[in-house]
C-alpha cells in the first residue's frame, strides 16, 4: 500500500485500538473493562502501509455467532439482501466469521492460515482456531492487504497443479451446483486447462484417513439427511474445542457479571460454561491427522473447491429449527479450514434468486500468498463467466 493510494479500513470491536475500549460485542464487557493502552500490531501494520481506520464495526456478541446481530447495537445491512443477515461475527475467523459474511454481502473474504498473523491484542475466542482475516471488494486489495498483514515478497504467481471439486460438499448447497461450479471450471480450463480440475467425494476421503473422527461419529450425525456424516463429525470436534477454550478464556467472567446476552448467544456461552475437557486430547488429533490427509490429497499448489456456506443468507430474526439446520450444514463446510488451520478465500458469484452466491478455494497451511495470487488471476474470468450465467437466468 501507498500513500498515494491510499484504503480506507473498518476494525471490529474485538481488536484493541489505543484509548478506546475494546467492546467485544456486548456492553457488559465493555462496562466491566478499561481503554486499552495499545493498539492490536495487525491494526498498525496496515495502518503503517496507508490505510486509514473510518471506525470500528459492530460484531455478535463475544464471536458467539455467525448470523452478525446484535440486539444491543442494532444489526448492520447487508448492502445485497437488506432483508437478510450480514454474517458475522467479522474481522477474526474462528468458525466462519470471515468467510460467511462475505458470502452473504457479496465480496471477497480470506481467512488466512492458522497462527501466520499475531493474535496479540485482539481478544481471543477459541485459540485452537482464531485467524485473522480481512475482506476487500477488489482481488488487487484483497492481496495487497495480505501481503502487508503476512508481511510477503512480491512474487510470481504460481499454476495450481490441480483444482479438486468437492462433489459432496457441493450437494449440501441449496443453489444448484452447476450454477456455483461452472464459473470456476471454465475460468480454470481458460487460464490454466481443464485437465486441472478434479473431482472427489471429501466426505468418504476424511472418514478414511482421521481415524480420531470415530470417536465423533454419532448416530445422529450418521442419520442427518442434510449432511454428511464426517463432516458433520469434523463439526462437532471444532466446536467442542471451541466451547472448551471460550471458557478457558471467558469463563470466570461470564459467571462472576453474568452478562445480559441475546437469544441464542445466551445459550451457547452458558454451554460452553458448562463443558469439561472430556476428549479434548481427541480433538487436537483430529487436527493434526486432518492437517495430513489433506496435504496429501492436495500436494503442494493444490486446491480445494466447496461451497463457502449451504446457500444465501438467512432472514433477519429467522426461525430457530430451520436456521440451525442450516447452521449444522455451514459449520460442516467451516470446520475444513479450521480445523486443518488450511487458507480459505470466499469469491463472490454474483446474484442467484436476488441473493448472493459464494465459492471457496482452500489451501494448505502457509500457501496463503499462492491462494492470494490465484484468485486475482482467477478473478476476472470468473465474474465474466457469472456475468453469462446470469444473462441465462441461471
Amino acid at each position: 500500500m501507498t500513500h498515494t493510494n491510499v484504503l480506507k479500513c473498518n476494525c471490529c470491536i474485538i481488536y484493541d485500538v489505543d484509548g478506546y475500549v475494546t467492546g467485544f460485542g456486548n456492553p457488559d464487557w465493555a462496562r466491566t473493562h478499561p481503554a486499552a493502552t495499545s493498539t492490536a500490531p495487525a491494526v498498525l501494520s496496515v495502518l503503517r502501509a496507508g490505510a486509514t481506520c473510518i471506525g470500528k464495526t459492530v460484531m455478535d456478541e463475544m464471536a458467539y455467532s455467525i448470523n452478525g446481530e446484535n440486539i444491543h447495537y442494532g444489526t448492520p445491512r447487508n448492502p445485497c439482501a437488506l432483508d437478510r443477515v450480514p454474517g458475522g461475527s467479522s474481522r477474526t475467523d474462528t468458525g466462519g466469521s470471515v468467510r460467511v459474511p462475505a458470502s452473504y454481502c457479496g465480496i471477497l473474504g480470506f481467512r488466512p492460515s492458522h497462527d501466520v498473523i499475531p493474535t496479540t491484542g485482539v481478544i481471543p475466542m477459541a485459540q485452537s482456531f482464531d485467524s485473522m482475516g480481512w475482506f476487500a471488494r477488489d482481488p488487487v486489495i484483497l492481496n495487497r492487504v495480505g501481503r502487508v498483514l503476512l508481511q510477503l515478497p512480491d512474487v510470481d504467481p504460481v499454476n495450481p497443479s490441480q483444482i479438486i471439486i468437492a462433489e459432496d460438499c457441493f450437494q449440501l448447497s441449496a443453489i444448484p451446483s452447476d450454477r456455483v461450479t461452472e464459473p470456476l471450471f471454465k475460468s480454470v480450463s481458460k487460464l490454466f486447462g481443464g485437465d486441472l480440475v478434479k473431482h472427489a467425494i471429501l466426505g468418504d476421503y476424511v472418514k478414511e484417513k482421521v481415524p480420531s473422527l470415530k470417536q465423533f461419529m454419532t448416530k445422529e450425525n450418521a442419520d442427518q439427511e442434510y449432511n454428511i456424516p464426517s463432516l458433520a463429525a469434523l463439526s462437532s470436534v471444532m466446536r467442542l474445542l471451541q466451547r472448551y477454550e471460550f471458557k478457558k478464556n471467558h469463563g470466570e467472567w461470564v459467571s462472576t457479571v453474568k452478562p445480559d446476552l441475546g437469544p441464542g448467544i445466551s445459550e451457547r456461552v452458558w454451554e460452553a460454561i458448562r463443558t469439561t475437557d472430556e476428549n479434548v486430547d481427541v480433538c487436537h488429533s483430529v487436527k493434526t491427522e486432518l492437517r495430513a490427509a489433506l496435504n496429501a490429497l492436495l500436494g503442494d499448489c493444490g486446491v480445494l473447491a466447496i461451497p463457502t456456506v449451504p446457500g444465501p443468507p438467512p432472514k433477519l430474526q429467522c426461525d430457530p429449527i430451520p436456521l440451525e439446520a442450516f447452521r449444522a450444514k455451514a459449520f460442516s463446510l467451516l470446520s475444513i479450514a479450521g480445523v486443518s488451520g488450511f487458507c480459505q478465500v470466499s469469491i463472490p458469484l454474483g446474484l442467484y434468486d436476488n441473493l448472493p452466491v459464494a465459492i471457496s478455494l482452500l489451501a494448505k497451511h502457509g500457501s496463503d500468498g499462492f491462494l492470494l495470487n490465484l484468485v486475482e488471476s482467477l478473478y476476472k474470468n470468473i465474474q465474466e463467466e457469472i456475468g453469462i450465467a446470469e444473462k441465462k437466468g441461471y
